[in-house]
């Protein structure tokens, strides 16, 4: 925690901010790895240049001082409201001109804030918190390897669960409960069968499994506060030769945008590296979304994989790569790995092979 706010800080000086408000979020998990019930009531953590205090309500100040116990808690109560403890805590730093605050925080919260700083410019938390988001240390490649073993073990338990007959929450429930015993929070499971497997977002239903189906299953959930994300295909019977080949050809879009993912190419690089394979195939229309997202503390952040984004790859950096299919009325397939960027290209974080899983 102490490490990660004195980086904010430097970051902060570099930004020309003074102060930086973070209300409960992943931006406040990262920051100090604990953050408490998100709702109505206004809790922020405040840094300056040689301070911090974090404001929350007091049903949350005996969690927080346990949680974080270097750190000055400020408590206020429902009868008295927060404006005073928020302008108590802001009257320990000079008043800024310059404040950031995380994208998710709610209105009301950044309203009070900006009430009580009338002559401070109010920006995204971005511009501090950004970049030491972007790449992943040490600690935080062992954190999303743990959480990928997480993910692999929970497919597997899906995948064995994908036979004729059983419903696609069937098959989320069991992953979610393999998610749960591996540790993870909030898991979630997305289960698509036959023609629901074209919606790229599909809510898991209760439609039964039936012999010829694809399945797509995308699942992942919170491990030590670092995500994991995974997609994999089964086949209810044996595929035919046009489910082999559509698969073959999501794979070959998986293998080349790895063989791009290197330090020095761009976001856009691996993106269209998969993209030639799925066009070459005659399937461009079929690809409808950008190959992959940054994963780390969020289950989406940057960097983002897709056609325009100009942004060079760095050691560090975590991100998916999740080419896919998609027929509407028919069917739809989907791959996804999560790799990390080295020095020598790039490595899958999870072990468990993309073959199609016949049920």
């Amino acid at each position: 925690m102490i490490r990660r706010v004195e980086a904010a800080r430097e970051a902060m000086a570099a930004a020309g901010v003074e102060l930086l408000a973070v209300s409960p979020s992943d931006d406040l998990r990262y920051l100090v790895g604990f953050s408490p019930t998100a709702d109505e009531r206004p809790c922020a953590l405040l840094v300056g240049a040689a301070g911090a205090v974090f404001v929350v309500p007091a049903l949350n100040a005996a969690q927080s001082e346990a949680a974080l116990p270097d750190l000055d808690v400020v408590a206020w109560t429902d009868a008295d409201g927060a404006r005073g403890a928020f302008a108590a805590a802001l009257g320990r730093f000079p008043p800024p001109r310059r404040a950031a605050v995380d994208g998710t925080m709610r209105a009301d919260v950044l309203l009070l804030l900006q009430s009580l700083l009338p002559s401070a410019a109010f920006v995204p938390a971005t511009a501090v918190l950004g970049e030491l988001r972007l790449r992943k240390d040490a600690g935080e490649v062992d954190a999303l390897v743990r959480a990928a073993a997480a993910a692999d073990a929970a497919m597997r338990a899906a995948l064995e669960a994908c036979v004729e007959g059983a419903r696609e929450s069937d098959v989320a429930g069991a992953a979610t409960a393999a998610l749960g015993a591996a540790g993870a929070e909030t898991p979630f499971a997305s289960v698509a069968s036959g023609p629901n497997g074209a919606f790229p977002h599909h809510h898991t239903g209760t439609r039964v499994l039936q012999r010829g189906d694809l399945v797509t299953v995308d699942l992942g959930g919170r491990v030590a506060n670092y995500w994991c994300d995974l997609t994999r295909m089964a086949h209810v019977g044996e595929p035919d030769e046009r489910d082999r080949e559509l698969h073959d050809v999501v794979e070959r879009a998986v293998r080349a945008a790895l063989g791009a993912a290197r330090a020095g190419a761009t976001c856009a690089d691996v993106d269209a590296a998969a993209r030639a394979v799925i066009g070459d195939a005659g399937y461009a229309h079929a690809f409808v979304h950008r190959t992959g997202h940054g994963l780390g503390v969020s289950l989406h952040e940057p960097p983002w994989i897709m056609a325009g984004n100009a942004q060079p790859l760095e050691p560090g950096m975590v991100f998916s790569i999740e080419p896919g299919l998609y027929f509407p009325g028919d069917r739809g397939l989907r791959l996804e790995e999560i790799v990390v960027v080295t020095d020598g290209g790039c490595r899958v974080l999870g072990t468990l092979p993309r073959d199609v899983h016949v049920a």
